[in-house]
Parts: C-alpha cells; structure tokens; sequence
C-alpha cells in the first residue's frame, strides 16, 4: 500500500472509531469514501479493521453503545460489503448475531478520544427526554465547549471551576482531565441527572470528595445539587469559583431567565473578584437567543462571542450553529 494510501486509510479508520464510540448518527459517517475504498480493494481487510475499531473495541467491550445503534451499524456495514462483494463476510454476520440476542437496557454509553489517547466515557439514557428531563444525554454544545477548554487549558490551570447545568459530565470530566483545575464542582438540580452524573464522575476514575484528596495531579472533584431558582447567596458563596461556566443550557424561556438570575447572584457573592463566566450554546431557536441577549442587558452583565478554537475533536452536527460566550459580570 502507498504511504498516501495508508494515510487515507488511517484517516477513515480513525473517523469510523470516533464516531462510533461517541455513538453518532450514522448519517455521519464517511460511508460514501468507504465504498469507494472497497471498490478498489479485492479482499475484505478494511471492513475487519473497521470491525475492530467500532463494535469490537476494547472500549465498546467493556462499555457498549446502545444495542439498536450497533444493529443499525452492522446492517449499514453489511450493506456496503455487499454491494461490492458477492460473497458474504462471515464475521460481520456473527457480531450481528452476537447483537440481535442482547436486550436493550435503559441505559447506554458513549465515548470520546482525548489528544492524549485517553478516552471519557459516559453512562447515559437511551431516550433523549427520559424522567422528564433532558439532562441524562450529552448535547452537541457540551462537546463543543470541551474543545474550547482543551485549546485553552490556561483559563482552568489551578482554579476551582464551578459547572452550572453538568448534565450527563462531558465537559467537566474532559476538563478535569485535560486542564488540571485546583477544583470541580459539578452542579444539576434534578435527582435522576445527579445519580447518573456520580457515577460518570467515578466511572472515568475521578474521585469524588470526600474521597479525594489535595493532590496536583487530580482536581478536588464534587457534585452539588443546585437550583437556580432557590439558590441563595449563602450556598452560592460556598462554592467560591474562580471561573463559572455552562453548556446547552439556553433552551427555553423560563430556564433562560432563571439563568440570569443565578449569575447575578453569583455576581453578589464576591464584589472584590467576580468569576470569568463562559456559556457554550446552540443557536436553535431565535426568540431564545433574544431574551437571553435582553435579561443580560436587563442585568448590566455585558457579553462578547470568544474566538472559534481551531480544532474540532469530539464528532457532533456540524450544521449547528455554536459559539462560547464570555459574560462580564
């Protein structure tokens, strides 16, 4: 094989791995150059390899996406094999078959691969909403902000780092892997979101306090619930944050304005050093946007749109339209 070749090769392996482990749609993948890369091929080695990287990785082994996701994978794989080669490919038929006996639990997982090589992986719901809550599954703009931290370690490096709206933990677990914070709190209001965001923190080997102890290597790392509209001045002091930041967390009007309210009390915490504040959005619906943009002005708490990072990491819709805002409070 050409060095040029092998490189492509590479380049297509390392996208089906990604994408796969983070459990994407497969719309997403690159199935038009893997055909085309099997037209040119006489034996069935990409598609082994492929196997191997996606539903045989030692990742995926030890925590599986979920099991309708990895059907529908197989199927389309086995479909691109087939319009190509006439003779089946039996490894293919026995992970489908492997797939088709296992039963689908309410709880799946994902996982993302760090610069480093280091993966993070999540436990989340198989349904978007699931308890009433859209809180057990990672949003497009949590990964977003993760790539954003991991070009820009330095607002993190030995800071206590409070996390409004974690969710399902993406992006504080990909920070407090990457960007070596003094502390992490990570923060959600609603009990199913909180049990699950736990056991994320720990799963990605995170000790929780009062486990963990001060050590430079590992970040003081906790789980508060928190309330936006109940949170008083006193437990929003207690956390002492040097910097404040959310993701996805713009999606409608009354969690919007409960929002503001909570940084302007956090602004009233501490008048000598107010917290850096960054909130990672998706711009989905423009009347949202507009009152956020307006009860921000309401609030005298101006903001500018950062500089995109350069270099996108984590597989997530690129149609959508993101941006990191930083708040002056």
């Amino acid at each position: 094989m050409e060095p040029e070749e092998s490189a492509e090769t590479a380049r297509l392996l390392q996208s089906f791995e990604r994408r796969f482990l983070a459990a994407r749609t497969l719309r997403s993948f690159p199935w038009q150059s893997l055909e085309e890369k099997l037209r040119t091929s006489s034996d069935s080695e990409l598609l082994l390899d492929i196997l191997q990287k996606t539903v045989k990785h030692p990742v995926c082994i030890r925590h599986p996406p979920s099991v309708k996701y990895t059907q529908s994978f197989l199927l389309e794989l086995i479909k691109k094999h087939e319009v190509v080669h006439a003779e089946p490919l039996d490894e293919l038929y026995e992970a489908l078959a492997e797939v088709l006996t296992t039963e689908e639990p309410t709880q799946c997982h994902r996982s993302y691969v760090l610069p480093s090589g280091d993966s993070v992986t999540l436990s989340e719901s198989t349904a978007i909403v699931s308890h009433g809550t859209t809180g057990l599954v990672t949003w497009d703009a949590a990964l977003y902000l993760a790539e954003w931290a991991i070009e820009n370690p330095a607002a993190f490096r030995h800071r206590t780092v409070l996390e409004l709206g974690s969710g399902a933990g993406l992006t504080g677990v990909v920070i407090c892997k990457t960007c070596h914070p003094r502390a992490y709190i990570f923060s959600d209001c609603h009990s199913r979101v909180l049990k699950q965001l736990r056991g994320n923190v720990l799963l990605n080997g995170l000790p929780l306090e009062p486990e963990a102890t001060a050590d430079s290597e590992s970040p003081l790392v906790t789980v508060a619930q928190l309330d936006w509209d109940e949170a008083a001045v006193p437990q929003l002091s207690a956390f002492q944050p040097d910097i404040v930041i959310a993701a996805d967390v713009l999606y409608c009007p009354e969690v919007t304005l409960a929002l503001v309210g909570v940084l302007q009390r956090l602004s009233a915490c501490q008048r000598d050093q107010v917290p850096d504040v960054y909130v990672a959005c998706t711009m989905r619906n423009p009347e949202t946007w507009q009152l956020f943009t307006t009860e921000l002005g309401r609030a005298a708490i101006r903001w500018e749109a950062v500089p995109p990072h350069s270099q996108k990491l984590f597989p997530y819709e690129e149609h959508s339209e993101m941006a990191v805002l930083r708040l002056m409070l």
